[in-house]
This record gives C-alpha cells, structure tokens and sequence, in this order.
C-alpha cells in the first residue's frame, strides 16, 4: 500500500470516528445558520453548541468572539461559519501537533506511558512500539501495569507481533522495582526505546498517585535525565473531566505530551480544541480505532475539518 492510500485510509477513519461529534455540530450549525444576519442571538446559540461539543467555555467564548469580529451585521451561513471556524480551530491546535520525537542519542529513550483506568494505555503501548519497531529501532516494553494480569498478558502479546523484549514480573509486584529493572536491561541491551507502562490510577487517589512519582524517582536514579518523555493518554469520552486529569498528572508525573484515544466511539471530539486551547501541551497522536494503524500523529488541519463537519 502506497502512502498516499495509507494516508487516504487513516483520514476516511477520522472522519468516520468523528462522525459522532461532527454530525451534532454539522448539523447544527446548518440549523441555526439559514443565511441570515449575524446577530448577539445567533452569536449566543453558536457559543451554546461549541459549549455543547465539548469545546468548553472559554474557548468557545473566545472562538466565537473571533468569529463576530468582522461579521456582524452581515448575512452569514452555515458554509461560511464552518469553514471560518475550521481555521480558527486549526490555529488553536497547529503548535500541539507535534510528533513524538525518538532522541537517538539516547540509549534508551524513555518513554513512560500514565493516565486512569481505560484508556487504553497498554494499547497505545503497543502501537507505539509496532511503529517505533517498524522504523528499525530496537525497542522494549516493560509491563508496569502490575495490578493487572490482563495488561502483562497483552503487552506480551504486542511483544510478540512487533519483536520487542517485553520485561514483566509476578501480578502485585513492585513497579517501581520492575522499572528499574527494566531500563537496567535496556541500557544493557543498547535499546533505542524503553516503554513503560503504568497501573490505571484515578487522578484523586493521591497513595497511588505517589506511587507513579516512587516509579519516576527509581528511572532517575539510573538516568536523571529518564524518563525523556512522559505521556498522559486521555479517552475522549471523557470530555471535560479530562482538564482535571491533565492537571494532576502534569503536577506528579510531569507530563511532557498527552495521546487521545477511542475518538470513534465518542461524540466529545470537541475537548481536543479545549485542551489544546488550555496547556498547549503537545498531542502526539490520537486514536480512531484498535487496529495499530488506527494511532496516527495528530495532523490540526485534518482534525479541525473532520470535527466541524467540513464539506457535509
């Protein structure tokens, strides 16, 4: 397959996986914007269904506050505003487009992988590797999710299909521990990527949000530079709550990127633009799909379209 039709393939699953999210805003959008003039009432009702896609609102407010600027008064419709709000939207995401970036002089580039229950960690794990293993680099995974003999099994089974030693150790062992042993192996192995992954942890429970720091404090006394990148991958059906997740990660793990998963099975696509809007935190990649092709780098243009139901 070309990659011009690997290209093709990966945007017709954005769009299908956003489907949920830019048919309500689509639609809408078309519904209130029958050519007529720009209005504080019409202005109001698009900031409401920005509001409601899960945009939030202060960028809602400020999206739409742009939009108004030089339209008010005049006859507008629904093309227009979506075509408007497109490249507003790819504006706010275009510096958070940013690829994971693999420092080869580092050996091995850690890359520990956090976030709550469900989003799909070990998953994002394992493309990770397909990808980074596809591209000839020698990669490892460590099976840090020691709570879950489910996530051991399944890491072991991306190791398989990619070629990647996967380190693991008994069910309710030490991650910390298994940690350090892991990236002891990995620099002995001359690796150019070390994956660790994490218990699924909620972002309130602060015993197990130190545990995550125990496991950071034990990489850094190996490397104190380790880990060279810290990923927060976030199920966008969580919409909203995903800022106070942001929040809490950041602060204890000090989250450099953030991966948004299972975007096809969601309608609040829209929290994307919001968190973009609010860390600026690089969005490495996203999720449409459980296929390891279905993890793609995050493109804002692309994405911008597909969310405001561009060309529906």
């Amino acid at each position: 397959m070309s990659d011009t039709e690997k290209k093709s393939g990966w945007l017709a699953r954005l769009r299908s996986g956003l489907q949920k999210s830019s048919s309500k805003l689509s639609d809408n959008i078309t519904s209130v914007f029958t050519k007529q003039k720009l209005d504080q009432k019409t202005l109001d009702e698009l900031e409401e269904l920005l509001i409601a896609a899960d945009l939030g609102p202060s960028t809602a407010a400020r999206l739409v506050a742009e939009f108004g600027k030089n339209r008010f008064g005049r006859d507008i419709e629904g093309g227009e505003v979506k075509i408007a709000l497109g490249e507003q939207i790819a504006a706010i995401l275009r510096p958070c487009a940013v690829p994971l970036n693999i420092n080869k002089d580092k050996k091995p580039f850690v890359v520990l992988v956090v976030g709550v229950n469900g989003t799909g960690k070990t998953t994002t794990i394992g493309k990770l590797a397909q990808h980074y293993a596809g591209q000839g680099l020698k990669v490892m995974m460590a099976a840090g999710d020691t709570f879950r003999a489910a996530a051991i099994s399944q890491l072991k089974i991306w190791g398989e299909r990619t070629g990647a030693e996967v380190i693991a150790g008994e069910q309710g062992g030490d991650a910390a521990a298994l940690a350090y042993q892991a990236l002891d192996k990995a620099q002995r192995s001359q690796c150019d990527l070390l994956l660790v992954d994490t218990a699924g942890r909620l972002h309130n429970k602060d015993d197990l949000m130190q545990e995550l720091a125990k496991i950071i404090r034990v990489l850094k006394k190996m490397d104190a530079s380790a880990p060279h990148a810290t990923l927060l991958v976030l199920d966008a059906a969580t919409g909203q709550n995903a800022h106070a997740q942001v929040e809490v990660f950041r602060e204890i793990a000090q989250v450099t990127g953030l991966v948004v998963t299972k975007l096809d099975g969601s309608a609040k696509g829209g929290v994307v633009v919001a968190l973009a809007d609010c860390f600026q935190l690089p969005i490495h990649a996203i999720g449409v799909g459980e296929g390891a092709e279905d993890l793609q780098s995050f493109d804002a243009v692309e994405f911008a379209r597909a969310l405001i139901g561009f060309g529906q």
